[in-house]
């Protein structure tokens, strides 16, 4: 059958980029042929991923179209100082203010006030002189910009000004309240700069795309344009099977950044190796991504350094067989206002690993209602400490008991066909 509608997608991840913001349009692309939605994908030629992950490469839909175009980036500038520097505030690793070198105090001051939005604001004009041509040379009438990167949100903007389409700008994340903003030691004059470029974006374009609700009512503030929640979702993975882990495990998969260090998990963890010496023996912390050194500075003041299993960075697949085959899975989030909208991507991995998850965030977070409402763990709030111990000692009876065990309901709705799904009938009803 012949697809009944052509869209272009903008996006700046894609593989091999590994990390979570490839994953979403990813995942899109390969379905939304199913639904009769034919997705061209713009990306850029020679991009400065900080993640990489070859093995998504294959995951790419033979039947999508790709293009590329050049893209600058001062990353690359930036690199000759210090390319490790470079690379973990690229990927959102931003180092505990007080402990920030004059190079690092530097970067962060450029990030925020020199290249706004952000670096790849260099892509914008190339981009649009580009795609004026492709959308007429291809009579697609509708774009799709996701960000962050949030200059891909000003070339949707450029577009719908001087053509006319339907513009829909999907945000992974928010733009000027996103935990880390206020890290970038923003000027008056950057802050309103931002501000105003993001009300333009949302009041310019046709439909918004975010993936909380928390975030479509802080939207719902700046726009009167329609806002449809659209969250993160799961695939299914076809990857081999690792029996469960002989030790009790508690695994975090992903960047453990400077902001998110659980002290109250810390203590509670030191409190159970010394006060119970089964679990003493038995407890393993498995460390799956980017950790930052804070983190790793917290778990050794608590004396729980000879506890970890550090893997480091894994490519996606067999970051999953490591989950799956992890005791319990844990789901950190910053203790703010700001992350209160965050519902992390790979909640809803771990909610179809058949694995129990702990979670630790901000009160009345997102996810902690999907949790709920899935029935896939347990979410505590930062002064919820003797609730937080008395679980992980549960779950450590019931791995004794070999009983350690979740019974969700409900997730087909967070499948990623559903969710592409809802993304066509979106596309089909309104435009």
């Amino acid at each position: 059958m012949k697809p009944t509608k052509k869209i272009l997608i903008i996006s700046y991840y894609w593989p091999p980029a590994g990390g979570p913001g490839v994953q979403r349009w990813l995942k899109f692309v390969k379905y939304l042929l199913d639904f009769n939605i034919e997705p061209h994908v713009y990306i850029p030629e020679n991009p400065t991923y900080p993640l990489l992950d070859e093995k998504l490469v294959s995951e790419v839909s033979e039947k999508a179209i790709i293009i590329k175009q050049p893209i600058f980036e001062p990353y690359v500038l930036a690199s000759v100082f210090s390319k490790n520097k470079t690379k973990k505030i690229s990927s959102g690793i931003i180092p505990n203010q007080k402990k920030q070198s004059f190079v690092e105090k530097a970067m962060l001051w450029i990030r925020g006030n020199v290249f706004i939005p952000d670096a790849r604001v260099f892509w914008v004009k190339p981009s649009v002189t580009f795609l004026k041509k492709y959308l007429k040379e291809h009579q697609i009438d509708t774009i799709i910009t996701t960000g962050p990167p949030h200059s891909l949100h000003l070339i949707g903007l450029q577009l719908k000004k001087e053509l006319n389409i339907t513009w829909l700008a999907d945000f992974r994340d928010p733009w000027t309240t996103i935990g880390y903003h206020k890290q970038l030691k923003l000027s008056s004059w950057a802050t309103n700069k931002h501000k105003a470029l993001e009300k333009e974006v949302m009041n310019t374009c046709d439909q918004l795309i975010v993936t909380s609700p928390t975030t479509k009512a802080e939207f719902e503030a700046i726009t009167s344009k329609p806002i449809e929640v659209i969250t993160n979702g799961y695939d299914v993975e076809q990857v081999s099977k690792k029996p469960l882990d002989e030790k009790f495990t508690l695994a975090h998969i992903g960047s453990f950044l400077s902001a998110r260090n659980p002290q109250i998990l810390w203590k509670a963890l030191q409190e159970l190796t010394e006060e119970n010496s089964e679990f003493n023996q038995q407890f393993q912390l498995k460390l799956i991504g980017a950790v930052s050194a804070e983190v790793l500075q917290s778990i050794k003041e608590f004396k729980l350094e000879n506890h970890v299993n550090f893997l480091g960075y894994m490519p996606h697949n067999e970051a999953i067989i490591e989950q799956r085959s992890s005791q319990v899975l844990l789901l950190i989030e910053i203790d703010s206002e700001e992350t209160k909208c965050i519902i992390p991507g790979k909640l809803f991995e771990y909610m179809v690993s058949e694995r129990p998850i702990i979670a630790i965030g901000p009160e009345n977070a997102d996810f902690s209602q999907i949790i709920k409402e899935t029935n896939t763990g347990t979410f505590f709030k930062y002064n919820e400490f003797d609730a937080l111990k008395k679980q992980i000692l549960t779950c450590f009876e019931q791995f004794q008991q070999h009983n350690l065990k979740v019974y969700p309901v409900g997730l087909q709705q967070y499948s990623r066909k559903s969710l592409t799904e809802k993304l066509s009938k979106l596309l089909n009803s309104k435009f």
